[in-house]
């Protein structure tokens, strides 16, 4: 039997305005589709009008300017539609879904369902659940003692995967889909027993574990950051708090 990591593979992942899952919003988002190693990756992307400005800071991480989107980019609704349902697709096929840092792609496009359809990605996967596979969750908890950061550039380059076009959403998408496989490869005896459910429901209680250790690391140096530990999909905020 095939192990996962040689199988079918989906990814997501977003440009945004910003690292506030709560306030930022996605510019633009790819699902790249792969049926196995080696055949040629099927790539989604959408560029999106936020509607708001774009931080200087941002555009210099992924190049999109206000000027750019304005001109070439769909109005958020209908796109945040056709990404989940994308992605519901994804799930109904039974693929994993690659994506890097889960909790923070999953939940910006959570709450722009919310801001502009009145929904939410959860209401997508009642039916087919998402089996979540997280590289930067797996990795460190696969060699928790390798010192050093753990972005994908990282992680790239420390599993020689190919990353080209840093922070193009569809090429971050492929990078990520293959780092999944090549951890996959790399701790085998450790992880080609496991189906892709077990390893979402297990990714949920390491990222828990890992966000308590970072909290406590926090605490030690006297940075008082709150970590959350939910993965892959931070829970709404009370109306309140947000």
């Amino acid at each position: 039997m095939t192990c996962w990591y040689e199988g079918p593979l989906a990814a997501f992942d977003t440009e945004t305005t910003g690292v506030d899952v709560e306030t930022d919003r996605i510019v633009s988002a790819a699902v790249v589709v792969q049926d196995a190693p080696g055949f040629r990756p099927r790539v989604t992307r959408w560029l999106v009008n936020p509607g708001v400005p774009v931080p200087a800071a941002a555009t210099e991480v992924h190049g999109l300017t206000d000027d750019h989107l304005q001109r070439n980019g769909r109005w958020p609704a209908p796109v945040m539609h056709e990404i989940a349902e994308a992605l519901s697709e994804q799930a109904a096929a039974g693929r994993p879904l690659v994506v890097m840092n889960a909790p923070f792609d999953l939940t910006l496009l959570d709450r722009e369902l919310r801001r502009h359809r009145a929904s939410s990605l959860d209401r997508w996967f009642e039916t087919a659940p998402l089996q979540v596979l997280d590289p930067r969750v797996l990795d460190k908890h696969l060699d928790r003692y390798r010192k050093g950061r753990r972005t994908l550039t990282d992680l790239c380059a420390h599993y020689e995967v190919d990353l080209e076009d840093a922070h193009d959403a569809g090429a971050d998408a492929l990078a990520s889909l293959n780092l999944v496989r090549a951890v996959g490869r790399r701790f085998a005896a450790r992880l080609e027993r496991l189906s892709p459910a077990e390893l979402h429901a297990l990714q949920a209680v390491w990222h828990a574990a890992q966000a308590r250790g970072l909290q406590a690391w926090f605490a030690r140096s006297g940075t008082f950051e709150a970590v959350d530990p939910a993965w892959p999909l931070r829970p709404e905020l009370p109306a309140a708090a947000a």
